[in-house]
């Protein structure tokens, strides 16, 4: 069988999964939801041909060819991390790495950056994007933008801000006249991802307790996510800072209904067992300053 790209992040989610023997620890580590982990899994049970775990009441545990898959897999991310470790340029002081979602980077991260190369022209920045966080080690990034609650093993955390998410659509979309009340957007396709909290939280939060939800496309990126409810495919539950420059340009629209707190916020996170050095500290403190808008 090749090895595919596209199973690279299932790989991923699998190792942290056999580590844990858990699911919903695998999620923490990786911030992603516990279903997304076991999407991830079951794609890769569904290429290979083999059950990786035995699912039971009290859990999951790892088959014969799942502890196989195990120990080549982390074998692999360890031989890889000592490679990248060897190829990391230690004498370049300048540079910051960071790791975060696609999703933010281009929504939010990178239009700052002109204003970055304005205030800092002696730094120099490098930014990874990747559903499952990397970790934050002596051969990893220097700083992890992550959307989750805050705390994480080992991670300090600096918040960074705080997330609303209400329903959109293209203007163009068909039936979208029809929605004048948050229970009329059940009458319409519905598109989506893989985030902490969806429509289900959503229709909850404004009143609406009924009707089935007919999420025809699911994304594991709100990036496509919203690329796909601009081409019309249907309504998406967007997160306020994503969704700005769509709204911006006119590819979407909010539909009715009250925002929803997140439940979770942004946050930068670096490994707390030693202070991040002065060129790290420079980035954080410049992040915290950016207007949230």
């Amino acid at each position: 069988m090749t090895l595919r790209s596209d199973l690279l992040p299932a790989l991923v989610a699998f190792a942290s999964a056999a580590r844990h023997q858990n699911f919903a620890h695998a999620a923490d580590e990786l911030h992603l939801t516990a279903s997304a982990v076991s999407h991830h899994v079951r794609k890769l049970e569904a290429r290979m041909g083999v059950a990786l775990f035995q699912r039971h009441a009290r859990g999951v545990s790892l088959t014969a060819e799942g502890r196989h898959l195990a120990d080549v897999a982390n074998n692999a991310i360890h031989d890889l991390d000592g490679a990248m470790q060897d190829l990391r340029s230690r004498d370049d002081a300048r540079t910051v790495r960071i790791t975060t979602l696609h999703s933010f980077a281009y929504t939010w991260l990178i239009p700052k950056l002109p204003e970055f190369a304005r205030a800092h022209p002696d730094l120099r920045l490098r930014v990874d994007t990747e559903i499952a966080l990397t970790r934050l080690d002596e051969a990893g990034p220097d700083l992890a933008i992550r959307h989750g609650p805050g705390r994480w093993p080992g991670l300090a955390a600096v918040h960074l801000m705080d997330e609303t998410l209400f329903p959109v659509a293209a203007p163009t979309m068909r039936g979208l006249d029809a929605v004048a009340k948050p229970e009329d957007i059940l009458r319409l396709p519905l598109v989506a991802d893989l985030s902490h909290q969806g429509w289900h939280d959503w229709f909850r939060s404004n009143g609406v307790r009924s009707g089935r939800l007919d999420e025809q496309f699911v994304f594991s990126d709100s990036t496509d996510m919203l690329r796909a409810a601009s081409l019309g495919l249907g309504a998406a539950l967007a997160r306020e800072r994503i969704v700005a420059p769509w709204l911006a340009s006119g590819q979407l629209r909010r539909l009715p209904g009250d925002p929803m707190p997140g439940r979770y916020a942004y946050y930068i996170a670096y490994p707390a067992h030693h202070r991040p050095r002065a060129v790290v500290r420079r980035v954080i403190d410049w992040l915290v300053a950016q207007p949230v808008d």
